[in-house]
Protein backbone atom coordinates (compact mmCIF):
# COMPACT_ATOMS: atom_id res chain seq x y z
CA UNK A 1 0.00 0.00 0.00
CA UNK A 2 1.40 3.57 -1.15
CA UNK A 3 1.16 6.60 1.16
CA UNK A 4 0.38 8.75 -2.08
CA UNK A 5 -2.64 9.57 -4.01
CA UNK A 6 -1.90 10.87 -7.78
CA UNK A 7 -3.78 13.05 -9.97
CA UNK A 8 -2.99 13.18 -13.85
CA UNK A 9 -4.25 17.10 -15.22
CA UNK A 10 -4.01 18.53 -18.15
CA UNK A 11 -2.39 22.03 -18.35
CA UNK A 12 -3.57 24.50 -20.63
CA UNK A 13 -2.21 26.95 -18.92
CA UNK A 14 1.03 25.85 -20.87
CA UNK A 15 0.72 26.66 -24.44
CA UNK A 16 3.48 24.43 -25.12
CA UNK A 17 2.14 21.59 -22.97
CA UNK A 18 -1.76 22.01 -23.35
CA UNK A 19 -2.52 18.33 -24.00
CA UNK A 20 -0.23 16.91 -22.43
CA UNK A 21 -0.25 15.02 -18.61
CA UNK A 22 1.13 16.29 -15.69
CA UNK A 23 1.54 13.18 -12.82
CA UNK A 24 1.22 15.15 -9.35
CA UNK A 25 2.00 13.13 -6.43
CA UNK A 26 0.59 13.92 -3.39
CA UNK A 27 0.83 12.65 0.48
CA UNK A 28 -2.33 10.94 2.09
CA UNK A 29 -3.85 13.10 4.98
CA UNK A 30 -4.34 9.64 6.59
CA UNK A 31 -0.73 9.49 7.66
CA UNK A 32 -1.14 12.66 9.48
CA UNK A 33 -4.44 12.66 10.86
CA UNK A 34 -6.60 9.37 11.98
CA UNK A 35 -9.77 10.96 9.52
CA UNK A 36 -9.70 13.43 7.11
CA UNK A 37 -10.14 16.82 7.63
CA UNK A 38 -13.43 18.35 6.63
CA UNK A 39 -13.13 21.98 4.96
CA UNK A 40 -15.98 24.66 6.27
CA UNK A 41 -17.88 25.68 3.11
CA UNK A 42 -17.07 29.64 3.85
CA UNK A 43 -13.50 28.65 2.12
CA UNK A 44 -15.14 27.80 -1.13
CA UNK A 45 -17.36 31.06 -0.74
CA UNK A 46 -14.49 32.91 -0.48
CA UNK A 47 -12.64 31.14 -3.02
CA UNK A 48 -15.47 31.66 -5.13
CA UNK A 49 -15.50 35.48 -4.42
CA UNK A 50 -11.64 35.47 -5.41
CA UNK A 51 -12.57 33.61 -8.35
CA UNK A 52 -14.61 36.48 -10.11
CA UNK A 53 -12.48 39.59 -8.63
CA UNK A 54 -8.96 38.71 -9.02
CA UNK A 55 -7.07 37.48 -12.35
CA UNK A 56 -4.30 35.56 -10.69
CA UNK A 57 -7.21 33.42 -9.00
CA UNK A 58 -8.27 31.09 -11.85
CA UNK A 59 -10.92 27.98 -12.49
CA UNK A 60 -9.81 25.46 -14.60
CA UNK A 61 -11.25 21.92 -15.78
CA UNK A 62 -8.11 19.91 -16.26
CA UNK A 63 -8.46 16.53 -14.11
CA UNK A 64 -8.18 13.84 -16.09
CA UNK A 65 -7.93 10.78 -13.57
CA UNK A 66 -7.29 10.29 -9.62
CA UNK A 67 -5.36 7.26 -8.00
CA UNK A 68 -5.49 6.57 -4.53
CA UNK A 69 -3.19 4.91 -2.28
CA UNK A 70 -4.19 1.19 -3.51
CA UNK A 71 -3.69 1.76 -7.00
CA UNK A 72 -8.04 2.40 -7.19
CA UNK A 73 -9.13 4.69 -9.94
CA UNK A 74 -11.62 6.92 -8.75
CA UNK A 75 -14.39 8.80 -10.06
CA UNK A 76 -13.11 12.28 -11.16
CA UNK A 77 -16.46 14.07 -10.89
CA UNK A 78 -15.93 15.20 -6.34
CA UNK A 79 -12.68 16.24 -6.95
CA UNK A 80 -10.69 19.34 -6.87
CA UNK A 81 -7.17 20.60 -6.92
CA UNK A 82 -5.64 23.81 -5.29
CA UNK A 83 -2.75 24.90 -6.63
CA UNK A 84 -0.85 27.89 -5.67
CA UNK A 85 2.16 30.13 -4.94
CA UNK A 86 2.31 32.93 -2.12
CA UNK A 87 4.32 35.93 -2.29
CA UNK A 88 7.54 34.12 -0.72
CA UNK A 89 7.40 31.33 -3.88
CA UNK A 90 6.34 28.58 -1.79
CA UNK A 91 3.67 26.10 -3.41
CA UNK A 92 0.87 24.91 -2.18
CA UNK A 93 -1.05 21.79 -3.89
CA UNK A 94 -3.84 20.14 -1.95
CA UNK A 95 -6.37 17.42 -2.87
CA UNK A 96 -10.19 17.47 -1.95
CA UNK A 97 -12.79 15.62 -2.60
CA UNK A 98 -16.36 16.46 -2.23
CA UNK A 99 -18.65 13.26 -0.38
CA UNK A 100 -22.30 14.00 -0.28
CA UNK A 101 -22.60 17.83 1.07
CA UNK A 102 -19.04 17.75 2.63
CA UNK A 103 -15.86 18.54 1.14
CA UNK A 104 -12.95 16.84 3.47
CA UNK A 105 -8.87 17.32 2.70
CA UNK A 106 -7.17 13.91 1.18
CA UNK A 107 -3.62 15.16 0.30
CA UNK A 108 -1.33 17.64 0.19
CA UNK A 109 2.12 18.29 -1.16
CA UNK A 110 4.54 19.30 -1.29
CA UNK A 111 7.00 17.83 1.36
CA UNK A 112 7.24 20.60 3.10
CA UNK A 113 3.90 21.12 3.61
CA UNK A 114 3.39 18.02 5.03
CA UNK A 115 6.26 18.56 7.63
CA UNK A 116 3.96 21.80 8.54
CA UNK A 117 1.06 19.59 8.91
CA UNK A 118 2.24 17.16 10.98
CA UNK A 119 3.98 19.62 13.28
CA UNK A 120 0.84 21.99 13.74
CA UNK A 121 -2.02 19.55 12.70
CA UNK A 122 -5.53 21.53 12.50
CA UNK A 123 -3.49 25.06 13.34
CA UNK A 124 -1.58 24.20 10.06
CA UNK A 125 -4.78 23.57 7.98
CA UNK A 126 -6.69 27.05 9.04
CA UNK A 127 -3.54 28.99 8.64
CA UNK A 128 -2.80 27.22 5.33
CA UNK A 129 -6.69 27.67 4.08
CA UNK A 130 -6.76 31.73 5.26
CA UNK A 131 -3.36 32.50 2.99
CA UNK A 132 -5.13 30.82 0.15
CA UNK A 133 -7.84 32.93 0.24
CA UNK A 134 -5.43 35.99 0.75
CA UNK A 135 -5.31 37.54 -2.47
CA UNK A 136 -2.46 40.35 -1.61
CA UNK A 137 -0.46 37.48 -0.16
CA UNK A 138 -0.51 34.76 -3.29
CA UNK A 139 1.24 34.94 -6.58
CA UNK A 140 -1.36 32.71 -8.18
CA UNK A 141 -4.07 30.06 -7.17
CA UNK A 142 -5.66 27.95 -9.87
CA UNK A 143 -8.55 25.72 -9.29
CA UNK A 144 -8.74 22.28 -11.11
CA UNK A 145 -11.73 20.47 -11.74
CA UNK A 146 -12.90 17.63 -13.52
CA UNK A 147 -12.63 17.66 -16.83
CA UNK A 148 -14.72 15.04 -19.25
CA UNK A 149 -14.54 11.52 -18.25
CA UNK A 150 -11.29 10.06 -16.51
CA UNK A 151 -8.76 8.40 -18.53
CA UNK A 152 -9.83 4.99 -16.83
CA UNK A 153 -13.53 5.22 -17.57
CA UNK A 154 -12.55 6.39 -21.05
CA UNK A 155 -10.31 3.14 -21.72
CA UNK A 156 -13.24 1.47 -20.19
CA UNK A 157 -15.51 2.74 -23.05
CA UNK A 158 -12.70 1.95 -26.25
CA UNK A 159 -12.50 -1.77 -24.41
CA UNK A 160 -15.95 -2.23 -24.71
CA UNK A 161 -16.41 -0.58 -28.35
CA UNK A 162 -13.58 -2.63 -29.38
CA UNK A 163 -15.65 -5.88 -28.35
CA UNK A 164 -18.74 -4.62 -30.06
CA UNK A 165 -16.32 -3.84 -33.44
CA UNK A 166 -15.62 -7.62 -33.40
CA UNK A 167 -19.10 -8.79 -32.69
CA UNK A 168 -20.56 -6.62 -35.69
CA UNK A 169 -17.23 -7.67 -37.56
CA UNK A 170 -18.37 -11.27 -36.55
CA UNK A 171 -21.68 -10.66 -37.24
CA UNK A 172 -21.43 -8.99 -40.81
CA UNK A 173 -18.71 -12.32 -41.67
CA UNK A 174 -22.01 -14.72 -40.83
CA UNK A 175 -24.21 -12.52 -42.94
CA UNK A 176 -21.93 -13.79 -45.49
CA UNK A 177 -21.65 -17.15 -45.18
CA UNK A 178 -24.14 -19.65 -47.35
CA UNK A 179 -27.20 -20.38 -45.33
CA UNK A 180 -28.95 -23.69 -45.94
CA UNK A 181 -32.47 -22.10 -44.27
CA UNK A 182 -31.99 -18.76 -45.79
CA UNK A 183 -31.72 -16.96 -48.87
CA UNK A 184 -28.01 -18.91 -49.81
CA UNK A 185 -28.22 -22.09 -50.78
CA UNK A 186 -25.03 -24.43 -50.06
CA UNK A 187 -23.62 -25.47 -53.98
CA UNK A 188 -24.41 -29.06 -53.53
CA UNK A 189 -28.27 -28.46 -53.41
CA UNK A 190 -30.14 -29.87 -56.47
CA UNK A 191 -31.42 -28.08 -59.57
CA UNK A 192 -34.05 -28.01 -61.60
CA UNK A 193 -33.49 -29.94 -64.95
CA UNK A 194 -35.81 -27.84 -66.63
CA UNK A 195 -35.55 -24.12 -65.08
CA UNK A 196 -32.10 -24.98 -63.47
CA UNK A 197 -32.99 -23.52 -59.99
CA UNK A 198 -31.72 -24.15 -56.93
CA UNK A 199 -33.98 -26.45 -54.65
CA UNK A 200 -33.88 -26.69 -51.22
CA UNK A 201 -35.97 -28.46 -48.72
CA UNK A 202 -39.27 -28.45 -48.95
CA UNK A 203 -41.78 -28.75 -45.94
CA UNK A 204 -43.09 -31.71 -45.34
CA UNK A 205 -40.71 -33.64 -47.29
CA UNK A 206 -36.92 -33.71 -48.64
CA UNK A 207 -35.78 -33.46 -51.93
CA UNK A 208 -34.79 -37.11 -53.06
CA UNK A 209 -37.59 -38.62 -51.62
CA UNK A 210 -40.12 -40.23 -53.71
CA UNK A 211 -41.98 -37.94 -56.33
CA UNK A 212 -39.32 -34.40 -57.69
CA UNK A 213 -41.36 -31.49 -58.05
CA UNK A 214 -39.68 -28.04 -58.60
CA UNK A 215 -41.30 -25.45 -56.52
CA UNK A 216 -40.90 -22.72 -59.46
CA UNK A 217 -41.87 -24.09 -62.44
CA UNK A 218 -43.82 -27.42 -61.37
CA UNK A 219 -41.53 -30.02 -63.24
CA UNK A 220 -41.88 -33.05 -62.03
CA UNK A 221 -39.68 -36.41 -62.06
CA UNK A 222 -40.39 -39.91 -60.52
CA UNK A 223 -37.77 -41.50 -59.08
Amino acid sequence: MSNFFKIYTLTPWDSLNSKILTEVKLHSLKNIFKTFPVIEPEFFDDILTNLYNFKHYSWVESIKRVVGPNAEDYDIKPWNFLWGMDNDRRIYQLLIQKIEEKAILVALAPPELGKLFTQYKKEAILRTLSLLNSPNKMKFLMVLAPKGKSIAEEQQLLQVNKKDLEKLKFNNMLKQMPNIKGQWFPEHSPRCPNCNKLITEIKGFNVGFAKFICPYCGYQKNK
